[in-house]
């Protein structure tokens, strides 16, 4: 981790401070986290090149665009990166409507509906992982958009790497269902989605150990399987 007086300026409130001091004791754990990290995604990598290239093929067939989905992230102090998925959504989908979707949503493909269902179109971000910009288990990354809105407390959430899954992401599974019936998707996801997300990341941080981020990879693999 940077030291105190290293984080952006934005981040140096009471609240981050709190978060910090919690994680500056737990840096073996945050060591085996990356090392995991590293590993892991390199393996799962090597050995879903096949999985990759079909579903590749399928994304590139039913629809127009590219294979992958490129999108500005922010990720740990703040830095953007971009984040890398299989094409769910019809190209330029972004351009068409909220960045952030809804159930029943016309801009998705038929694919995307099915990669969607069993979370395969984050398989990519297996890169992003081996590449430092997010970690498996961590607060899902946001839009530059979103971030803008954090409050001090919820900046504490970028003391680490944005992550695939979470224990968020598990409660928040059906977000798009909770903004189908909203006439402003990006303003009841600002102001009631994020907030009542950012709660369990902000406790996820205060509990943060590298056992509970295996167990939680494994509660993200029960629940997709459900």
């Amino acid at each position: 981790m940077r030291k105190w007086e290293e984080l952006p300026k934005y981040m140096q409130n009471e609240s981050v401070r709190y978060c910090y001091d919690i994680l500056v004791d737990k840096q073996k754990s945050l060591k085996m986290k990356r090392l995991f990290d590293v590993i892991v995604s390199f393996v799962l990598i090597i050995a879903l090149l096949p999985v990759l290239l079909i579903i590749s093929i399928m994304v590139k067939t039913d629809s127009k665009g590219p294979v992958f989905y490129k999108q500005i992230r922010i990720t740990a102090y703040g830095r953007k990166f971009k984040i890398f998925k299989f094409r769910t959504m019809v190209d330029h989908a972004d351009q068409l409507g909220a960045q952030v979707t809804t159930k029943g949503d016309a801009r998705i493909t038929k694919v995307g509906m099915m990669l969607r269902k069993v979370r395969l179109d984050e398989l990519p971000q297996l890169f992003n992982v081996f590449l430092g910009d997010m970690t498996f288990v961590g607060t899902r990354p946001e839009v530059p958009k979103y971030v803008r809105y954090y409050t001090d407390e919820m900046k504490a959430t970028l003391l680490l790497p944005a992550g695939i899954t979470s224990r968020t992401s598990i409660e928040y599974k059906d977000e798009e269902k909770l903004l189908e019936n909203a006439e402003d998707a990006d303003e009841v996801y600002i102001h009631q989605v994020m907030p009542a997300k950012m709660k369990y990341n902000l406790q996820e941080i205060e509990k943060f150990s590298f056992f509970r981020d295996i167990c939680t990879m494994v509660q993200t693999v029960i629940a997709v399987l459900r």
